[in-house]
């Protein structure tokens, strides 16, 4: 795909909470600025158009991150758990497959901003994962 294409077809991007809030990323205004979060803190609807919960990681799985990583942090719990292999799972389900369709469908005239709340340069996130799924399917 030409970058030529891609803009016809929209871009996907990714950020974090925090990055949104304090202006260090702007999205264009014509793009969908998308949450994928299972459960969404306090101010997170304020800076999406809307979220997703079918395509953040099932509850068990961060319950489990959440728990190993007091011990071992973030990055260290995400290894040990195959964090990715199981999120991975998680996106052959049907919600997850009908969410992904959907946005695939939006990404063919706009560009689309994946949202949660970690910052991929210092902590592992779904949303790389997600973003490589979505970009091998287009």
């Amino acid at each position: 795909m030409t970058l030529t294409e891609a803009r016809e077809n929209g871009m996907l991007r990714d950020t974090y909470l925090a990055a949104l809030q304090h202006d260090h990323v702007e999205p264009d205004s014509e793009a969908l600025v998308l949450g994928v979060v299972r459960k969404p803190m306090h101010g997170f609807s304020s800076v999406v158009d809307e979220n997703r919960p079918a395509l953040a990681p099932p509850t068990d799985l961060l319950d489990e991150v959440k728990e190993v990583a007091d011990d071992v942090g973030h990055n260290e719990a995400c290894r040990e758990l195959r964090f990715e292999d199981r999120y991975l799972d998680h996106l052959e389900t049907p919600a997850a497959q009908n969410a992904m369709h959907d946005l695939l469908d939006v990404l063919q005239e706009r560009d689309v901003w994946l949202v949660c709340y970690e910052n991929t340069e210092q902590k592992i996130c779904h949303r790389t994962t997600l973003k490589d799924e979505l970009q091998s399917q287009r």
